[in-house]
């Protein structure tokens, strides 16, 4: 900076000609309530025209005075570290990989709160009231390192920023390599409103039981997978990152709950709003999205070669270049790691979702389809890259729609049979296909997995059992089918033979969404767990009727049609929100989740399709079969008869049962912040209404992650 003529006589070109003393000057740390005890004690440094150092610590009100430094502005600054062991704080610090610059001013950030419950800035500080200096500022404003922080949130009363890049030129303050502090003027007392350092982050249940509130959180986080990282710039060269793009995966975690923002929007074309159930943490037990600075960690740095680390490169997989189109992301704090998998979302998913053929698992038993196999291969190392340094010790939750759910599956056991990772996973899928074989699922059975069912979404039908092919007999058998239906479906029934191998078998216990209407004309669903399959398959089989080996051409087309069941958006949230809404009801007035009338209704349903199994049998009976094949049809069909009549006795059972508040908030029910997280959500009005969605949850004695079986897929 060149200096003016008036400078001249006061000035060289990088100190003051004339060092004079004389002045002083005050500062005060404090809350947003004025109160400046949360930093009582606190080390700082201020620096002054000279250079010179002043090193003291705040007294029990925050408060400190300096006098009779060097006559001009100063740079006061807070970069002494967090000094304690055996803490979260601590364990960021010294972790292997990103260690983060924790300092305690930091620390006595995170433990200050905010005066209002949406974050937004108070006006008005009641110490701002009679000094010289009032200025709102954030911790990123008073240290050195900045890029594990939030970004900046609107404010009125700025700092001078300016000042301190004037100082900085002029050579004035400490030697340092970017702009670091607050300039204070002297003769004043000046108030410094920290910014409590605060996120948010979505309650997760770790307990292995199935409760409302992850059915209804993981259906947004595996809806969250369809979206971008959303990170600017995504590859390198760079400086520095941004997460501008909403909805995305960066945006959420990194800008808007960092932020204290309560997102909403998981999909770009999202109209109606679906607000997580948020806690408020301090900052850094949030999901963590890790930093990106150059100047701290080596591996960020542009002559890594080609492939520099950055946030994008960390979190989030996209496999489109090489073939598998796998998408997924990865984020953790203390005490989740959470993997969400995208479902089908383009053609090269179809393809692969379509090859069907099984291959083994050689990470453990049995045999997988080849097409899931291949995707989850491809993401593997990059799952086990970011546990490999950040696992702790966390619950591991896992969850994926679609196609994501398959291979959120292979993933979740491919890790449970890591040592160190055994039976420490939780997996949620939504409107999963079957992934593997009978040999697969029964060496899975301790897996944990809660499998979500919409009613007429017709993917968890597929692959069929009898479905052990290549995609290259039966893809384009279905491709031409609508054209030239008779040559192709000959082609497409040719596809589905099942050649060798066990049958393909859900893994998991399944939690049905069953709609219902009741007489008054009102749409009611239940949320259930019926320990049989033939209502989930009466979706498929509806669409896909079979005559002999051929599927009837017009209700194929009607299924594609009514696909908008599988959606996330418009089917699975919806369907998972409305649980947890007439859960929580139950629960607030001690009532049972169901009602006289629907199970009358649901009991009526469950008797017909019973009915329907039989004459299914009586009909193959006629026909005498005597290949083995034939056999094992007419066995699975009063098996499947038997398993109906268990359903029914079941939900008897379970008319009366009263639901806990552990039912519905998982490990959190005894949370003393549960009711402080409830009250935010409920703020929303949208969240504050009532609904007619009955649920059922499973019967007590109904072990986790155990098989639940389907034998009559091709038949019924």
């Amino acid at each position: 900076m060149a200096l003016t003529e008036w400078k001249q006589p006061f000035f060289s070109g990088k100190m003051p000609a004339c060092a004079v003393r004389g002045c002083w000057l005050s500062f005060c740390l404090v809350d947003e309530s004025g109160d400046g005890n949360a930093y009582g004690g606190l080390a700082y440094k201020v620096f002054d025209s000279t250079g010179q150092q002043y090193a003291g610590r705040l007294d029990g009100n925050g408060f400190a005075k300096l006098d009779n430094p060097y006559r001009g502005p100063v740079v006061l600054i807070f970069d002494a570290p967090y000094e304690m062991s055996g803490d979260y704080y601590a364990t960021l610090q010294t972790r292997g990989c990103y260690p983060l610059p924790i300092t305690e001013l930091q620390v006595r950030a995170e433990q200050t709160r905010f005066s209002r419950v949406d974050g937004e800035r108070v006006e008005r500080n009641p110490a701002g009231r009679e000094t010289g200096k009032f200025y709102q500022v954030e911790v990123s404003d008073l240290v050195l390192h900045t890029a594990h922080l939030p970004p900046l949130a609107p404010r009125t009363h700025r700092p001078p920023r300016h000042a301190l890049r004037m100082l900085a030129e002029l050579g004035f303050g400490p030697p340092q390599p970017k702009l670091t502090g607050l300039v204070l003027f002297p003769d004043l007392h000046t108030v410094l409103e920290v910014r409590p350092l605060r996120a948010l982050r979505p309650l997760l249940s770790i307990e292995d039981q199935f409760c409302a509130l992850n059915l209804y959180q993981l259906a947004l986080m595996a809806t969250l997978s369809y979206c971008d990282f959303g990170q600017e710039p995504s590859t390198p060269p760079m400086d520095q990152v941004s997460f501008p793009i909403e909805p995305s995966v960066g945006n959420f975690f990194s800008e808007q709950l960092s932020g204290y923002q309560e997102a909403w929007k998981f999909d770009s074309d999202q109209v109606e709003h679906f607000y997580p159930v948020y806690e408020d943490v301090p900052y850094s037990q949030r999901f963590e999205v890790l930093p990106f600075d150059p100047e701290l960690y080596e591996q960020n740095r542009s002559e890594q070669g080609e492939s520099p680390a950055h946030p994008a490169k960390l979190h989030f997989f996209d496999d489109e270049e090489n073939g598998t189109d796998t998408q997924a992301f990865i984020s953790h704090h203390d005490h989740v790691i959470l993997i969400a998998v995208r479902g089908t979302a383009s053609r090269s998913d179809g393809l692969r979702d379509a090859n069907a053929h099984q291959v083994a698992f050689v990470e453990g038993v049995g045999k997988v389809h080849e097409g899931f196999y291949g995707a989850y291969r491809a993401m593997r190392d990059f799952a086990l890259h970011y546990l490999d340094r950040f696992y702790i010790g966390q619950r591991i939750i896992i969850c994926g729609h679609s196609l994501g759910g398959a291979i959120a599956l292979l993933l979740a056991e491919s890790l449970r049979r890591i040592p160190g990772y055994d039976r420490n996973i939780l997996l949620y899928t939504y409107g999963a296909p079957r992934a593997a074989d009978s040999e697969f699922t029964d060496g899975a059975s301790s897996l944990v997995h809660h499998r979500i069912v919409n009613h007429n979404d017709p993917v968890p039908s597929v692959p069929a059992p009898w479905m052990n092919t290549t995609a290259k007999l039966w893809i384009p058998g279905l491709v031409t089918l609508f054209s030239n239906p008779a040559p192709a479906g000959l082609l497409f029934a040719l596809g589905l033979v099942r050649v060798g191998g066990n049958a393909y078998q859900h893994h998991g216990s399944q939690q049905h969404f069953m709609p219902i209407a009741l007489p008054d004309g009102t749409q009611s669903s239940i949320l259930w767990n019926p320990g049989c399959e033939s209502i989930e398959e009466a979706a498929c089989n509806r669409a896909i009727q079979l005559s002999g080996d051929m599927p009837d051409r017009a209700n194929l087309i009607k299924q594609l049609v009514q696909y908008k069941q599988h959606f996330m958006t418009a089917s699975y949230i919806p369907a998972a929100w409305a649980t947890l809404r007439r859960w929580q009801q139950t629960v607030d007035a001690d009532g049972t989740l169901v009602t006289a009338s629907e199970f009358e209704l649901i009991e009526k349903a469950l008797i017909s399709m019973r009915q329907q199994l039989r004459e299914k049998k009586r009909e193959l009976d006629r026909y005498r079969p005597t290949n083995q094949r034939g056999y094992e049809d007419i066995q699975a069909l009063s098996i499947e008869a038997d398993r109906l009549q268990s359903s029914r006795d079941r939900l008897a059972t379970l008319r009366w049962r009263r639901l806990q508040a552990r039912d519905v908030y998982g490990s959190h029910a005894s949370s003393p912040t549960l009711q402080s997280s409830l009250k935010r959500w409920f703020a929303h009005p949208q969240n504050r209404v009532l609904t007619q969605v009955a649920s059922i949850p499973p019967q007590s004695d109904d072990g986790c992650g155990k098989p639940q079986t389907l034998d009559i897929d091709s038949i019924v």
